[in-house]
């Protein structure tokens, strides 16, 4: 199997994308997908619900930089070396996303894992502006060098087996944001009765234990390692371990905040683990408020939290603020009653988020090998 050594640019046409004048709202709609770099989640394959769209008018305004079905788009402006997309329906991008849209000679598939396999020099190539923001030109990036095979067949064939692991991984999420609707359905039914119950401040039975950073950080699991918990962790992004046991452990019936950065205030489920600097276990210690019922309010109140964050330059969650808020706490009967409904969903949640995880390191071994040719195909 011959490798030969190429440029981005000769693998077909390479677009830029634009962003309609805001003074224009005719030209938004819910036509076709409008994608920003805010849309793309790290490591996810597709951008099935992007926030915006073109109206028809945009479209037709803007069909000459259509992007189609399959199409890869990459972050070159922002976070470079970071995000990537492929079309999973024609769409647009805004002028931070550069679309590589494959010529005859190249397998769509084959040129996404290709690319993704390069992000690294999407990074190297960063210009930089009088901001600070990163930032790769157009021209630099057609010009980026990189290995491929000609034959188009072999080229099926490798995007072929990637995309098995992206296509379990995508069904898994589907499966996930279902369960997600079914849990919050239960919780707003549940809610519907609050005006009876009596309001609780979260401070009266819940506790917070922040994370710090750990002596060692691993990127394979070791003998008595624990998964280190952080944002990319949490949100499935990297799997990182660490083997200071001394951190703060959760576990699956907590609720994980984000306490400093961009996103502080976020609240995720909990998992088990170890957890680093950023992040704080928020442990409900009332019968009556299970874990998943203090994750619905604070996702509830996510809103509220994030717009109560201190500081400037970085930003923190405000735990006092928080902590003050009041519950409207549910009778042991009604709690027992959702939890019972919940605890399914959520154990299930986890055992394909974990599902993910195994797919996307099996996958990962596999991208770099499969792209220097080390694997037959």
């Amino acid at each position: 199997m011959k490798w030969e050594k190429t440029e981005i640019g000769q693998l077909g046409q390479v677009i830029t994308g634009n962003t309609p004048p805001r003074k224009n709202p005719e030209l938004y709609g819910d036509f076709i997908p409008f994608i920003k770099p805010t849309d793309i989640e790290i490591d996810r394959r597709f951008t099935p619900n992007p926030e915006e769209c073109y109206s028809e008018l945009g479209f037709d305004r803007y069909r000459k930089s259509l992007i189609p079905k399959g199409a890869t788009c990459v972050v070159t402006i922002g976070s470079i070396g970071k995000k990537i997309t492929q079309a999973i329906t024609d769409c647009f991008i805004n002028q931070a996303v550069n679309a590589v849209i494959p010529n005859e000679n190249y397998d769509a598939n084959f040129v996404f894992y290709l690319l993704k396999n390069n992000l690294n020099k999407v990074k190297g190539l960063d210009s930089g502006t009088s901001s600070g923001r990163e930032n790769v030109s157009k021209s630099s990036f057609s010009s980026i060098e990189i290995k491929v095979v000609k034959d188009l067949s072999t080229q099926r064939r490798i995007g072929s087996i990637l995309s098995a692991y992206d296509d379990l991984i995508e069904n898994n999420l589907n499966r996930i944001k279902l369960l997600e609707q079914k849990a919050k359905l239960h919780y707003k039914e549940l809610m519907q009765e609050s005006a009876k119950w009596d309001s609780v401040k979260l401070e009266e039975f819940v506790s917070v234990v922040k994370g710090r950073k750990p002596a060692s950080v691993l990127e394979y699991s070791e003998d008595d390692s624990q998964l280190y918990l952080l944002l990319d962790t949490i949100e499935g992004t990297k799997t990182l371990y660490t083997s200071d046991l001394t951190l703060p452990l959760s576990i699956e019936t907590d609720v994980l905040m984000c306490m400093d950065g961009a996103r502080s205030g976020l609240s995720f489920r909990g998992m088990e683990g170890a957890i680093g600097s950023t992040m704080a276990i928020w442990r409900s210690n009332s019968d009556r408020v299970s874990g998943e019922f203090l994750y619905q309010f604070l996702k509830q109140n996510e809103s509220a939290i994030t717009q109560g964050n201190t500081g400037s330059a970085i930003p923190h969650a405000n735990r006092k603020f928080i902590l003050d808020m009041k519950l409207a706490m549910p009778p042991k009967k009604d709690a027992e009653y959702f939890e019972g409904l919940t605890i399914p969903l959520i154990k299930l949640m986890h055992t394909l988020r974990r599902q993910n995880s195994r797919l996307r390191e099996a996958r990962d071994i596999l991208l770099p090998r499969l792209m220097k040719g080390d694997i037959e195909v």
